[in-house]
């Protein structure tokens, strides 16, 4: 992504759900460049994702660039449980808030 923000000038990067790791497999990290990432990045993360739940997400040490927001009950499509009281439009309305935010604020500089 840095290269691509130095080369092309994109200014930042929005994920929704990102591939931590493998479903089932939390030891086999994708994170390696998240670390020392230097562009603005929003992850946008179901709670349940199995490719990286919050518990897991909020132990990895990721760039200050890296900007998390969690989906409540979502999975790796931001599907709620039914339990939550949340329908995956309430999920999907949340992203898309979230991620105006993000580029408002990233567009505002």
């Amino acid at each position: 992504m840095d290269e691509l923000a130095a080369s092309d000038g994109v200014r930042g990067c929005i994920c929704l759900g990102y591939p931590f790791h493998p479903p089932g497999k939390p030891l086999q990290l994708r994170t390696e460049h998240l670390a020392a990432l230097q562009t603005p990045t929003l992850i946008l993360q179901g709670e349940r994702d199995t490719f990286g739940r919050r518990d897991e997400v909020e132990t990895y040490s990721l760039s200050p660039q890296v900007q998390l927001r969690w989906i409540p009950s979502g999975d790796h499509s931001f599907k709620p449980t039914r339990s939550s009281g949340l329908s995956e439009a309430d999920n999907w309305a949340m992203a898309a808030a979230l991620s105006d935010q993000f580029l408002r604020q990233l567009l505002s500089c």
